[in-house]
Protein backbone atom coordinates (compact mmCIF):
# COMPACT_ATOMS: atom_id res chain seq x y z
CA UNK A 1 0.00 0.00 0.00
CA UNK A 2 1.42 3.75 -0.85
CA UNK A 3 0.35 6.47 1.18
CA UNK A 4 0.44 10.10 -0.38
CA UNK A 5 0.48 13.12 1.79
CA UNK A 6 0.54 16.77 -0.15
CA UNK A 7 1.31 19.84 1.45
CA UNK A 8 1.80 23.24 1.12
CA UNK A 9 -1.16 24.82 -0.10
CA UNK A 10 -2.94 28.12 1.22
CA UNK A 11 -3.99 31.30 0.29
CA UNK A 12 -1.93 33.98 -2.58
CA UNK A 13 -2.64 36.94 -3.41
CA UNK A 14 -2.28 37.19 -7.64
CA UNK A 15 1.17 37.29 -9.44
CA UNK A 16 2.28 35.63 -6.09
CA UNK A 17 3.82 32.39 -5.69
CA UNK A 18 3.72 29.13 -4.46
CA UNK A 19 4.96 25.38 -3.79
CA UNK A 20 3.20 22.46 -3.11
CA UNK A 21 4.51 18.95 -2.18
CA UNK A 22 3.14 15.40 -2.41
CA UNK A 23 5.41 12.47 -0.43
CA UNK A 24 4.95 8.56 -0.91
CA UNK A 25 5.22 6.12 1.46
CA UNK A 26 5.30 2.67 2.10
CA UNK A 27 7.22 -0.55 0.68
CA UNK A 28 7.82 -2.72 -2.46
CA UNK A 29 7.08 -0.48 -5.13
CA UNK A 30 8.68 1.79 -7.36
CA UNK A 31 7.57 5.19 -8.20
CA UNK A 32 6.59 5.81 -12.25
CA UNK A 33 5.30 8.88 -13.25
CA UNK A 34 3.87 11.53 -10.45
CA UNK A 35 1.72 14.61 -11.38
CA UNK A 36 -0.29 17.33 -10.33
CA UNK A 37 -4.30 17.22 -11.25
CA UNK A 38 -6.57 20.11 -9.69
CA UNK A 39 -10.32 20.17 -9.49
CA UNK A 40 -12.29 23.93 -9.24
CA UNK A 41 -15.60 24.29 -7.80
CA UNK A 42 -18.67 23.08 -10.26
CA UNK A 43 -15.41 21.98 -12.87
CA UNK A 44 -13.92 18.16 -13.93
CA UNK A 45 -10.12 17.52 -12.67
CA UNK A 46 -7.87 18.59 -14.97
CA UNK A 47 -4.70 17.40 -15.54
CA UNK A 48 -1.88 20.18 -14.83
CA UNK A 49 1.08 18.59 -14.79
CA UNK A 50 2.88 15.16 -14.81
CA UNK A 51 6.84 13.91 -14.69
CA UNK A 52 7.63 10.30 -15.56
CA UNK A 53 10.35 8.53 -13.66
CA UNK A 54 13.05 9.41 -16.59
CA UNK A 55 12.19 12.85 -16.41
CA UNK A 56 9.83 13.28 -19.39
CA UNK A 57 7.55 16.42 -18.50
CA UNK A 58 3.98 17.53 -19.65
CA UNK A 59 2.01 20.99 -18.97
CA UNK A 60 -1.46 22.22 -19.30
CA UNK A 61 -1.28 24.56 -21.83
CA UNK A 62 -2.53 27.13 -19.03
CA UNK A 63 -0.02 26.80 -16.91
CA UNK A 64 3.08 26.51 -19.56
CA UNK A 65 5.21 28.86 -18.58
CA UNK A 66 3.94 29.63 -14.67
CA UNK A 67 4.08 26.03 -13.50
CA UNK A 68 7.23 23.91 -12.57
CA UNK A 69 7.05 20.33 -11.48
CA UNK A 70 9.89 18.52 -10.17
CA UNK A 71 10.93 15.11 -8.23
CA UNK A 72 13.06 14.29 -5.60
CA UNK A 73 13.49 10.35 -6.10
CA UNK A 74 15.62 9.49 -3.13
CA UNK A 75 12.57 11.09 -1.12
CA UNK A 76 9.83 10.07 -3.01
CA UNK A 77 8.27 13.60 -3.25
CA UNK A 78 6.96 15.52 -6.36
CA UNK A 79 7.29 18.93 -6.11
CA UNK A 80 5.10 21.92 -8.00
CA UNK A 81 6.33 25.00 -8.49
CA UNK A 82 3.51 27.74 -9.32
CA UNK A 83 5.05 31.38 -10.18
CA UNK A 84 2.49 34.26 -11.40
CA UNK A 85 -0.45 32.52 -9.76
CA UNK A 86 -3.53 33.76 -11.27
CA UNK A 87 -7.54 33.54 -9.32
CA UNK A 88 -8.47 30.79 -12.02
CA UNK A 89 -5.59 28.04 -10.39
CA UNK A 90 -7.87 28.24 -7.58
CA UNK A 91 -8.77 24.61 -6.44
CA UNK A 92 -8.12 21.79 -5.13
CA UNK A 93 -4.80 20.10 -6.30
CA UNK A 94 -4.65 16.31 -6.03
CA UNK A 95 -1.19 14.50 -6.64
CA UNK A 96 -1.21 11.21 -8.48
CA UNK A 97 1.30 8.51 -8.56
CA UNK A 98 1.91 5.59 -10.20
CA UNK A 99 3.78 2.43 -8.70
CA UNK A 100 5.36 -1.00 -10.38
CA UNK A 101 4.78 -3.48 -7.32
CA UNK A 102 8.42 -5.33 -7.35
CA UNK A 103 7.00 -8.69 -6.30
CA UNK A 104 3.69 -8.75 -8.20
CA UNK A 105 5.34 -6.92 -11.37
CA UNK A 106 1.52 -5.18 -11.07
CA UNK A 107 0.75 -1.41 -11.50
CA UNK A 108 -1.39 1.03 -9.53
CA UNK A 109 -2.07 4.40 -9.42
CA UNK A 110 -2.68 6.52 -6.01
CA UNK A 111 -4.45 9.72 -5.79
CA UNK A 112 -3.27 12.23 -2.60
CA UNK A 113 -5.61 13.71 -0.30
CA UNK A 114 -5.69 17.14 -1.96
CA UNK A 115 -4.56 20.40 -1.32
CA UNK A 116 -6.56 23.96 -1.46
CA UNK A 117 -4.54 26.57 -3.26
CA UNK A 118 -6.64 30.03 -3.32
CA UNK A 119 -5.53 32.73 -5.75
CA UNK A 120 -7.32 36.04 -4.39
CA UNK A 121 -6.24 39.67 -2.71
Amino acid sequence: QVQLVASGGGLVQPVGSLRISCAASGSGFRLNTMGWYRQAPGKQRELVAVITNGGTINYADSVKGRFTISRDNAKNTVYLQMNSLKPEDTAVYYCNVNVLYSYTYAYRDYWGQGTQVTVSS
